[in-house]
Formats: structure tokens, sequence, C-alpha cells
């Protein structure tokens, strides 16, 4: 089985080398430094609780080179998305399977309108990680978790397939009978989570603990319970106020990638988190001032670089 791994930073990365550390036929597709480094020496899983070096890895920047794929995985950044969908085109045939576990809830649709939704299975993953440096992916925090399945809730020999190589690399891996309502799941406290630290410019930790900001947090949770009601998600009523606990139970220096990206100078996944939220409100009628908030506080600031004013 051959497992294409379409980004391989902190969430490619860190699967990759665990499917790699299985058996699994996985190739890496990457770039720069940390590409070069991967070719020389392998790739390494340093922190959390379970170190790994694999020390010889199939890694390009050119997925063409690769051949068809059983297995097409998605990890880019959401702004790469449209790039990373005619870089696979090559390596996608009649039986290819593809499945994104990027954020958001946006990704799939770009995925059915490019290749057809027989080939898509929808994902979400569950891991703390960074590139600590070419070649090294460092665990940040102990869980890991993979969560996949078929859009219409069957179980399907192919994702017993991944499952069987997921299991095989010590990845804490399901199939889920319903995996919209997952992405969603994820996809509250993400935009909470995301919208807040970087909007503020602060850790978890003094939102929740300040009455203000930790009203702010729970209230842009709760447009995104209502957006999902409205898309039929079957999400109870009190679901943002749920993923409050788990807010006040992670680390108190906790934060997201958008804010680590924001303080990089780096292009934001605004457009697909809090925007997304929007768009999909709009869609069923349901108001997102909050989230409207946030994409346009953050929309200079969403390419990249240092925002100006012109």
């Amino acid at each position: 089985m051959k497992i294409v791994m379409m980004g391989s930073g902190g969430v490619g990365g860190y699967f990759g080398a665990r499917l790699a550390a299985g058996g699994a036929d996985v190739h890496f597709v990457a770039r720069g430094a940390h590409l070069e480094a991967m070719r020389v020496q392998g790739l390494s899983i340093e922190g959390g609780p379970a170190p790994l070096h694999v020390s010889r890895v199939q890694a390009t920047d050119d997925p063409s080179s690769i051949g068809i794929a059983d297995f097409v995985l998605i990890a880019v950044k959401l702004w790469d998305t449209t790039a990373a969908i005619e870089q696979v085109k090559p390596i996608v045939g009649p039986h290819t399977t593809i499945i994104s576990f990027q954020n958001g809830v946006l990704k799939d649709r770009y995925l059915v309108d490019a290749f057809g939704a027989s080939r898509i299975m929808s994902g979400v993953g569950y891991v703390a990680t960074t590139i600590d440096r070419p070649g090294v992916i460092r665990q940040t925090g102990p869980m890991q978790r993979l969560l996949f399945g078929e859009v219409d809730g069957t179980i399907s020999e192919r994702g017993k397939r991944l499952l069987d190589a997921c299991l095989k690399g010590g990845i804490a891996a399901q199939l889920s009978p319903d995996i919209r309502r997952e992405i969603w799941q994820k996809y509250v406290f993400l935009v909470g989570l995301s919208g807040t630290t970087t909007t503020i410019r602060k850790s978890i930790g003094p939102i929740r603990e300040n009455a203000q900001t930790r009203a702010f947090l729970l209230d842009v949770m709760r447009e995104v319970v209502a957006v999902a009601r409205g898309q039929g998600i079957d999400l109870p009523s009190d679901y943002a106020e749920q993923r409050l606990v788990l807010a006040d139970d992670v680390a108190h220096d906790m934060t997201s990638s958008m804010h680590h990206d924001l303080e990089r100078g780096n292009r934001l996944e605004v457009r697909w988190l809090s925007g997304g939220v929007v768009e999909l409100g709009a869609a069923v009628g349901v108001p997102t001032p909050l989230n409207r908030a946030i994409a346009d506080i953050l929309a200079l600031h969403s390419v990249g670089g240092k925002a100006e004013a012109k």
C-alpha cells in the first residue's frame, strides 16, 4: 500500500514517520532544508512519550515522480490546498483515496470538486507538533490521534486498510461512523482557540482567567456550534460550554498554530477558520458577528509579513 504524505511538517511529518516505522510504504512530499535533511539523515520525532527516528525515508519535492498512490494524505497549510491539489493530480488513479487532515471544514469541498466524491474520505487529526529543525519534528504534548471515515458513515475496506497501517505504526487511530461530526467537534474548539489567542496575542491561560475574555472565547465557540447545527450536524446546544471545560484543562501556556504564525510573520489560516464560520453561517442564515470581527481584525495579517496601512 503506497501512502503519499502531501506536506511533511508538524502533522504530516509526525504521522508519516509513525506510518513508515510501522512498515507502510510512505512517500513524503517536502521542500527546502527540511527535505534535504530528510534525504540525508531521515526523519526524527523528539519530545512526547515515544520519540522515534526513521533513518531512511522516501522524500521528494515532485509528487509526479512517485507514481500512482493508494492513499494521498493532505497535511499542508490551508492556503496551500489549491497548489497541493494540482501537484498530486498525476499520482491520483481510479482507485486512489484522498484524505485531508487539515484544519477546518471547508477542506473536503475543494477535494471533491477536484477529484470527485468517490475518491474522498474525511479525516481529522490531533497532535501538538512543530518542525524543530530540518528533519526533526518536536512533539509538544502527549496527545496524538487520527480519525477518518466515509462521509456516508459506512465502514469501508479502504478505511480498514489504512486503520491497520496506522495501528501498526503506533498511531491512536479510529474509523469513525460520523466523521463530519468529529470534524465539527474539533472545529468548535480550534476556532475559539485560534481566534482568541491570535487577536488577543496571549496563550489560553490569561484568556480563560479573565472574565471578559473568557466570555469572548465562549461566545466565539457558541457561534460555531450554532452554524454546525444549522448545517445539520448533531452537536448538543451546550457544546460550546463543554469545550470551555476543555479550555480549563489544557496547559496554561497552550496557544494556537495561527498565533505562532502571526508572531513569525507567516500567512494565517483565518480565512478558513473564523472566515469559514462566517461563510457557512451565511449559507444557513446564522449570524456570526464575533467570527466576522476576528476575520476582519486579522485580514491585513492574513497574507503574512507586517501589516502596513496603505
